[in-house]
């Protein structure tokens, strides 16, 4: 059956799981006849034979059929039942678009630049790209009820309603973004050349504000080499009298304390030498020739 049906595209085995008639090559498949192609976490693009791709977008799951054809391009029905697809392509008046509530034709051959997607309430968000566009007859596929979708129209039919119609939709109707680094990486790199805002908060505030948004390592800012800084958290006590420990004597000794428990004490000063060395080289003489 494979071999006595035309191909209608390939798909990379590594973007989706692909079920049904198929063959595999260079780890491509192959599709044939009628396929379900589900993309994995990235985008799935399918490559037509006919010309065009159908981007099916991550986790969605599409249904390919190719149709019969005396001449020309093979007509397609694209059958979605959830998630998004983006359909780039040469339409043609006999290939059809399916969502579990609609039907999509198209009234002309055109170049077709269709986005689809269908929530799990039935939103079904459609826009038909582009000024040169075919005009797409969308149906109720359980009622009567029709609506014309014109070259370059958005719209959002809620609930897979032809009667409740958001025109001018503005949320995109196909792939979402891929992203592509870490929200902490995306954090670093958001700001200008030579930094990034992130660097710049921890640099302007490294502690504690920088430390709790996790842009900044837990550590302390360590003092002027010949500075001493000693926090006291003991309360100081007021004087006791004659014999008893003043405020400056507490303070004096919880500095103490404190300094002992640090890892790297602060440099012993030396003993400084005579601002006036004059008054020295005076006692000197005076001590030779002597004088009172």
């Amino acid at each position: 059956m494979a071999h006595s049906q035309q191909p209608i595209g390939t798909v990379g085995m590594q973007d989706a799981t692909v079920a049904g008639a198929l063959e595999v090559s260079n780890g491509r498949a192959i599709l044939v006849g009628s396929s379900t192609v589900t993309a994995r976490d990235n985008v799935a693009e399918v490559a037509l034979n006919r010309g065009g791709t159908v981007r099916v977008c991550a986790t969605s799951g599409l249904h390919v059929t190719a149709g019969k054809s005396a001449d020309g391009a093979v007509p397609l029905m694209l059958a979605l039942d959830r998630g998004a697809i983006e359909v780039q392509m040469a339409a043609t008046a006999h290939d059809v678009v399916t969502t579990p509530d609609l039907r999509f034709t198209m009234r002309s051959d055109g170049p077709l630049d269709l986005q689809l997607r269908v929530t799990r309430n039935g939103d079904t968000c459609v826009e038909n790209r582009g000024v040169k566009a075919p005009v797409v007859n969308v149906a109720d596929q359980f009622g009567e009820a029709t609506y014309e979708l014109k070259a370059g129209q958005h719209v959002l039919f809620e609930h897979g309603s032809l009667k409740e119609v958001v025109d001018h939709e503005s949320s995109s109707c196909g792939c979402p973004l891929e992203q592509t680094m870490s929200v902490a990486d995306a954090l670093v790199n958001s700001g200008a050349p030579g930094g990034g805002a992130a660097e710049k908060t921890a640099a302007e505030h490294p502690f504690p504000a920088a430390v709790s948004a996790g842009l900044a390592p837990a550590t302390v800012p360590q003092a002027t080499t010949g500075a001493v800084h000693t926090q006291v958290t003991t309360a100081l006590s007021s004087s006791e009298g004659a014999d008893g420990p003043t405020t400056k004597d507490a303070a004096a000794g919880d500095a103490k304390s404190a300094a002992g428990t640090t890892t790297q004490a602060a440099p012993t000063a030396s003993p400084k030498p005579s601002k006036n060395p004059f008054r020295a080289v005076g006692r000197f003489f005076k001590h030779i020739f002597g004088g009172g």
